[in-house]
């Protein structure tokens, strides 16, 4: 194809791809004006998040190609620079930071992993279908996917990444650390033993 006169490889032409949905992303981000001090972080963060997920629910292929990639695209760095930036605007510590990162995952560029999925598309209620003959095996998962509905599909990612439970994990998680910003954190001693420490404020001051 003439289009590998331009680039090396499919590959190359996937990391183009990422890297311009990356940038859209970071566009949106760019234009939110959310204070980020103390205990405003939360909705900064929040904010940020949300609105690079509405950048993949105009690209649903998208978080399956940033899965796949080999190497991190700089527009990706750079929106995870800022969110750490947002995060030591709240007084967190850069430990806690990497914990929160860790803890977010692919939620913090707005979608999440899937545990795993029928395939093809499918929804709750054809792997409930798919169970059926091993209810009694499963009755627990068989009785979950009776009652899970994703019924919005201008909202979802992949099979049951729907805005509800995305939002859900994503508050979860980031009340949590709210609570960790605010609690006094145990660092080891010379000897082994933990002793209280307290986050930093992105001054470098003492939470």
């Amino acid at each position: 194809m003439s289009l590998y006169y331009h680039v090396a490889s499919k590959e190359d032409i996937l990391d183009g791809i990422a890297d311009a949905v990356a940038g859209q992303i970071n566009d949106a981000v760019d234009r939110l004006d959310v204070p980020s001090r103390g205990a405003s972080w939360k909705t900064a963060a929040r904010r940020r998040i949300l609105s690079a997920r509405e950048v993949l629910l105009r690209h649903p292929w998208a978080p399956g190609l940033f899965e796949t990639r080999a190497t991190t695209s700089p527009a990706i760095i750079a929106y995870y620079d800022a969110l750490v930036g947002l995060m030591r605007d709240g007084g967190f510590s850069y430990d806690l930071a990497h914990h929160a990162l860790h803890a977010l995952g692919s939620r913090a560029l707005g979608f999440s992993q899937e545990l795993s999925g029928p395939g093809d598309g499918a929804g709750a209620g054809h792997a409930a279908a798919a169970l059926g003959d091993t209810a009694s095996q499963f009755p627990h998962l068989a009785g979950m996917l009776t009652e899970v509905a994703h019924d919005d599909p201008a909202s979802t990612l992949g099979w049951c990444d729907d805005q509800t439970e995305f939002e859900f994990g994503l508050d979860l998680i980031l009340n949590g650390l709210d609570s960790l910003r605010q609690t006094p954190r145990p660092r080891p001693n010379k000897t082994g033993d933990h002793q209280p420490e307290r986050n930093q404020t992105s001054g470098g001051a003492r939470a």
